[in-house]
Parts: structure tokens; C-alpha cells; sequence
């Protein structure tokens, strides 16, 4: 189970990585040329960083104005349940019902029930003390017993009133379009970006619950349904507690749905452009250079001031020359209207009217 959990963290970074520099909220500038970051970022400030970066990122690949309902995501979500005791030592029925059902997930070399057992942390007593009593005792049952656990999972996400992935709705538009036009990375790239942005809690929770619908919906062992295939009966069964948009059409909400259970692997993975953007910010903040200026991922080059002026004077004079060129050779005038023109031309921007007409100028009237 912890090989499989880690289907859902890899990352060229390693965690722990992270967790070094989350110590000091100094923000001086590093004393020496190795760069040690615990020495100067604060957990708080590299929480922002990787808010920021992950946003900006987000709204340039789905191309959507900027959204509040991003930046203002700091929702409090409930904590994940715990094991519930009684008072003192007293241990609670319904704790050993989740107790035993957690020894029999691993006893099993099963894919299918291990990660239908992790979904029923979230589901409450009474269904779990129904599936706890009814632990398939032969071989044959365990079908029988699998369908059960797939009924309560089912119905309990079938009730949930708010979809785990409710925040900044307005993205799921981006993302279906770029499904739609075929953008395959892009799209794989943006949910990613999207994930990075739930709360800790519901992030787990969607983890575990994608993870038994890509499981179910692909095996072929077990028929959920008679007369259906699996991937149309756990969309169908599991769609509203993903995603329950009513600005989404039917179609757009169904594709979503199919294309995060058939990327279950890769959708809860951080992008290496996330992560280098990150790295560059931290890495200059640390530096003590200005946040203001730490743009990350650009798709426009940085000019010194020399540079823009250069740039400015070329442009300008490019544009202007243009603008001569088209009175002068525009049929439409009438000699009267060319030469009043020029006139005006030749007394604003001398330099560039000879540098056009050259010799011709002496037969010029202005």
C-alpha cells in the first residue's frame, strides 16, 4: 500500500527536501555562494510561493483572466475522521469494525479491495459496522462482498452535498476546452496545477476515492453492472461527488470526469515547470532580490534599460518610415493632399524624410 501511495507523490523533488526549509523567516540575502534555503524562508513564505507560482502557471495554460476564487481559496475543510474511542480504555464497536476491516485490506494481496477499504475512512459508522459484518468467511463470496463495499461507497458520494473539487469552478471550462481541441499535456499539466490547489484534507480524500474508481472502472474481472461497462457505471456512480458544475454542459463534466480516472496515475503529480518556477523564486528571494521582479515563467524577454531604449528608438523609426512610405505611395491622394502631407512629414521628422527619399529630395516640394 505504500508502494501505491507513492504512485501519487512522485516527484523530481523529494519531500523532505521542502520540509528543510520551512525553519526561519529571515530574508536576508545568503552570506555565501551555497545557497541554503532553510537558513532564510519561512514555511509561510514558501506556502505563498508555491500558491503564486502554481495560479500563474494555471491561468496562463487555460487562458482565463484572473480569478479571485483562486487567490481566495483558504477554505477550512474538515479533518480527515479518526478512529473514534470511548472514555479511558474503553474501545468503541464501531472502532473495532474500522480496525478489523483495515487488518482484512491487509491480509489481502487484492488491488480492488485494498483501495475500496481506503475509502471507507470517510464513510460513516453505520455503513462501516454493515460492510465489517459482512467480511465474505469463503473464497466465492468475495465478489458478492466487493459489489457490497462498491453499493456503500456509492451511495454515500452519491449524497455528498458539496463535490470534492468545488473550488474555483471556473477553471473546469478551461481545462474541458483544452480536452476538447485535443491538448492532451496541456490538459494533464492544468489539472495537476488545478489538484496542487485543494486543501490537504480533500486532496487525500480525492486521492484515495480516484484511485478505487480507476481500479473498478478498469477491471475486467468483476462486472459492476450487468449490462453496462465498468468506466460508464463509476462515472455514472461517482461523477456528481467529482465534479457538479451546473455552468459545465453534461458532456464536458463526463469527459473530465473520464480523463482524470484514466490518468489517475499522473493527475496528482507537481509539473517540473511548477517545480523550477518554485525553485527560481525561492532561490531569489533568498538572495534578497525583489519579489516584484521574480516573474517566474514568462513568455516575454527581459530588456535592461539600455536595451528598451534601443529598442523604442528602432521601433519608432521602423513605424515612421512605414507611414512615409504609405503617403507616398498611395494612388488615392491627390497631389495636393500628397504634398500637404509631406509638408507636415518634413517639418516634424527631417532626419527620416531625407533618409527615404534621398536623392530625390531636391525634387521634392514641401
Amino acid at each position: 500500500r505504500h508502494e501505491k501511495s507513492m504512485l501519487f507523490h512522485s516527484t523530481p523533488v523529494k519531500p523532505e527536501s521542502l520540509e528543510d526549509l520551512w525553519e526561519n523567516l529571515s530574508l536576508k540575502p545568503a552570506s555565501t555562494p551555497q545557497v541554503n534555503i532553510s537558513d532564510s524562508l519561512s514555511r509561510r513564505v514558501i506556502n505563498e510561493v508555491w500558491q503564486e507560482q502554481t495560479i500563474a502557471r494555471l491561468l496562463q495554460l487555460v487562458d482565463l483572466p484572473l480569478l479571485e476564487s483562486l487567490l481566495e481559496h483558504q477554505e477550512i475543510r474538515p479533518q480527515l475522521p479518526q478512529p473514534r474511542k470511548g472514555t479511558g480504555s474503553v474501545i468503541t464497536s464501531n472502532y473495532l469494525d474500522r480496525e478489523i476491516l483495515k487488518a482484512f485490506s491487509d491480509s489481502q494481496t487484492d488491488e480492488w479491495l485494498s483501495a475500496a477499504i481506503d475509502c471507507l475512512e470517510y464513510l460513516p459508522d453505520h455503513m462501516v459496522v454493515d460492510i465489517s459484518r459482512n467480511l465474505p468467511d469463503q473464497p466465492d463470496k468475495a465478489d458478492t462482498w466487493k459489489l457490497l463495499l462498491f453499493e456503500n461507497i456509492g451511495r454515500y458520494y452519491g449524497q455528498k452535498k458539496e463535490p470534492l473539487l468545488s473550488h474555483a469552478s471556473e477553471i473546469h471550462s478551461g481545462i474541458a476546452e483544452l480536452l476538447v481541441n485535443g491538448k492532451m499535456e496541456q490538459s494533464l499539466e492544468a489539472v495537476q496545477l488545478y489538484l496542487k490547489l485543494l486543501d490537504s484534507q480533500v486532496r487525500e480524500e480525492f486521492r484515495r476515492l480516484l484511485y478505487f474508481m480507476a481500479v473498478a472502472a478498469h477491471n475486467s474481472e468483476l462486472k459492476l453492472q450487468k449490462e453496462s461497462d465498468n468506466r460508464m457505471v463509476v462515472k455514472r456512480t461517482f461523477s456528481k461527488a467529482i465534479i457538479n458544475n451546473k455552468t459545465l454542459s453534461r458532456g464536458k463534466t463526463d469527459l473530465l470526469i473520464l480523463f482524470l480516472v484514466d490518468h489517475q496515475k499522473d493527475v496528482l503529480k507537481i509539473p517540473g515547470t511548477l517545480h523550477k518556477m518554485v525553485s527560481n523564486k525561492l532561490v531569489a528571494l533568498q538572495k534578497g532580490q525583489d519579489p516584484s521582479k521574480i516573474t517566474g515563467y514568462t513568455f516575454c524577454q527581459k530588456l535592461d534599460e539600455r536595451e528598451y531604449r534601443s529598442n523604442t528608438e528602432k521601433t519608432t523609426k521602423d513605424e515612421l518610415l512605414s507611414l512615409l512610405k504609405a503617403i507616398d505611395e498611395d494612388s488615392k491622394l491627390s497631389d495636393k493632399e500628397r504634398k500637404r502631407l509631406l509638408g507636415q512629414f518634413h517639418s516634424s521628422n527631417p532626419s527620416i524624410f531625407m533618409q527615404y527619399f534621398g536623392d530625390r529630395v531636391t525634387n521634392m516640394c514641401v
